[in-house]
């Protein structure tokens, strides 16, 4: 697989200033799948790495027997605050100036600092039929797959929305299978959650319905710690849209520290939900879990992670550890599951334990990371999708 990107965007808002980018990485039947991500200083170097992510997360999900056929990899970033008051002119700015690009080949949708209801919104502000019209040719009945996806975004488990939970339910089964195979048991075991977001909220509570104790939250506003484990259903009740925590809700145990102090507190388990390269090699010193699930894109840097790894930290990626909501997007949209969340959720368990075990597997027969395991999967798996499909 070339380290060149197929094709890359830059864009700049002629109102405000504000700069965004599109990286395709490849495509696969001509359509590529990634999220669209927004952030103060998002740059074009971390665009591109979240594409090329993108293309092992599909690539890592191929079942040849499946009716969803893994598509190429891209991203889009926009260098802007999504609390700032301009965001949404913002949005609605870039996703009209890529609007041929979301046309013919690049499905999008929410991703750090947009919700999907607001990429809907501004999508079609900008005269886009949908985020993802590019895969609706390779549908065999596209009426029935669209109406199977927007009912199963209109589905709620006790109070959050299915198309949040998916992302979230997968890095919790990531680190289930960590522990299982590691025979360290459920109970007592601590964590530590950077982001109550789409992804930090659902896994924190996948992860507490397990029976794991969440000793520790983080959000913007600083961390929520409590030795003795947080009320995590009233922490995601207490959230607005961002993931912010409305402190009001914390309970007499709960105390309130520093914004890093979610690297350093006594958890077995770290799960770096939030911004890419939260954990650099400076802080990593401070880190004393046993395991770290990599739910946001790119959150460990390499000189970081070769130096946890030395000290016996084992990381779990995040081209694995968050694959899922991609991947449920199209196996919804292909019609492996119905709109149902007994389904979405039988298929994240089944093949998130299959996926973590087979790197886990992998990693220990090569004596290898699991990032390098993963990476060595999907160099396996590119030259059948290529074959089979096409791949440029």
């Amino acid at each position: 697989m070339s380290p060149t990107p197929l094709l890359s965007v830059d864009w700049t808002d002629h109102v405000t200033g504000r700069r965004g980018h599109l990286v395709v990485d490849r495509l696969v039947r001509g359509v590529a799948s990634g999220g669209l991500r927004m952030r103060e200083g998002c740059t074009v170097a971390e665009v591109t790495g979240l594409a090329r992510g993108m293309t092992m997360k599909e690539a890592l999900h191929y079942d040849p027997e499946g009716r969803y056929v893994p598509l190429g990899g891209a991203k889009g970033g926009i260098d802007c605050d999504p609390r700032s008051p301009e965001a949404y002119g913002v949005l609605v700015r870039y996703l009209r100036a890529m609007r041929p690009y979301i046309e013919r080949f690049w499905t999008t949708g929410e991703d750090l600092g947009l919700t999907q209801d607001l990429v809907d919104r501004a999508a079609a502000e900008a005269g886009l039929v949908s985020s993802v019209q590019a895969v609706y040719p390779l549908l065999d009945d596209e009426a029935a797959a669209r109406k199977r996806l927007a009912d199963a975004f209109a589905i709620e488990v006790d109070g959050i929305g299915l198309d949040e939970l998916v992302g979230g339910l997968g890095v919790a089964e990531s680190v289930l299978v960590a522990l299982d195979r590691a025979g360290r048991a459920r109970t007592g075991t601590r964590v530590s959650v950077q982001g109550l977001g789409t992804m930090g909220g659902a896994t924190a509570r996948f992860l507490a319905r397990a029976g794991l104790r969440v000793v520790a939250v983080a959000d913007v506003r600083g961390t929520i710690v409590n030795p003795d484990g947080l009320d995590v259903e009233a922490l995601l009740a207490a959230r607005d849209a961002h993931g912010a925590v409305d402190r009001a809700a914390l309970r007499p145990g709960d105390r309130e520290e520093p914004g890093d102090a979610w690297l350093s507190v006594g958890a077995e388990v770290l799960v770096p939900a939030a911004v890419s390269y939260a954990i650099d090699a400076g802080n990593q010193e401070r880190i004393t879990a046993r395991w770290i699930a990599e739910a946001a894109n790119m959150p460990v840097l390499p000189e970081a992670e070769e130096a946890l790894v030395a000290r016996g930290v084992t990381v779990l990626p995040d081209v694995v550890v968050n694959s899922c909501t991609n991947a449920w997007w199209w196996w919804t949209l292909f019609g492996d599951v119905e709109a149902d969340a007994e389904q979405a959720f039988e298929r994240v368990r089944r093949s998130m334990r299959a996926l973590v075990g087979t790197m886990l597997d992998r990693a220990a027969a090569d004596g290898a990371s699991p990032r390098a395991a993963a990476h060595a999967l999907v160099a396996e798996r590119l030259p059948l999708i290529a074959e089979r499909y096409g791949w440029y």
